[in-house]
């Protein structure tokens, strides 16, 4: 059994708890231990890549000293979990053992089936750290194509980024918005009913713009997928 360390990240618990409590449910149904530091805070990205380089490093070390000890972090966020494995080293942090979830499902549980029921259609966005850092590739997929009921389409453009970026959204607003209808067309083009993705920073981002537009097009975590079952469905929250 693997000692796991939820590491929800800014985003999800303050703005998104159901997919980290999802998080858990699915790690815990494949047999994981999971614990939930309290003592977590940011990865420091934010800071890093606004220019606060020391509030990063001391972010840094502290993530080391509160996950230390388990057999492997897992982050619902591709975006913090190349954070920590690409940039805190260069901060000067020891890693403790870090994966982006649908990695250490496939990696290191190894597993694509787990269980789940989602009787909806889904297209899915791989997101910028998740595909270009962490270089999850295929993993998502291969676990969305076996979750029973789904209905999965090809997102055009998929590697698009969806405009983003944490704080390029403010700096960059009209590029941002440029991208981001761009991104929303591509999903509207799939007929999706469901927008998911290993990110709730792009979900958010695109979520709010088809939500504008009313489309009705649900943006759902991958986490909250994979933990839904037949006997314990998904339930909507909003967004």
């Amino acid at each position: 059994m693997e000692k796991v360390a939820l590491f929800a990240t800014c985003l999800t618990d303050t703005l998104y708890p159901d997919t980290a409590r999802a998080a858990v449910r699915l790690l815990e149904r494949l047999g994981c231990s999971v614990d939930f530091p309290l003592g977590q805070t940011c990865c420091g990205q934010m800071h890093f890549n606004t220019g606060y380089r020391r509030h990063a490093v001391d972010l840094a070390g502290r993530f080391q000293q509160v996950f230390a000890g388990y057999d492997a972090v897992v982050a619902p966020s591709g975006s913090c979990a190349a954070m920590v494995r690409d940039v805190h080293p260069r901060l000067g942090a020891g890693t403790p053992r870090t994966f982006e979830l649908s990695e250490f499902l496939v990696d290191v549980l190894g597993v694509t089936e787990v269980g789940a029921y989602f009787p909806h259609r889904v297209t899915y966005h791989p997101t910028c750290h998740s595909l270009r850092m962490l270089g999850v590739g295929e993993k998502p997929l291969a676990l969305l194509r076996a979750v029973r009921g789904l209905d999965l389409v090809e997102l055009p453009a998929a590697t698009e980024c969806c405009g983003f970026g944490g704080t390029f959204a403010i700096k960059n607003a009209d590029t941002s918005t440029a991208m981001l209808a761009d991104k929303m067309r591509h999903v509207l083009d799939t007929g999706a009913e469901v927008l998911t993705a290993g990110d709730n920073s792009c979900l958010m981002h695109i979520g709010g713009g088809l939500s504008r537009l009313r489309a009705g097009v649900r943006p759902v975590h991958l986490a909250e997928i994979l933990a839904s079952t037949e006997e314990e469905p998904w339930t909507p929250a909003s967004r």
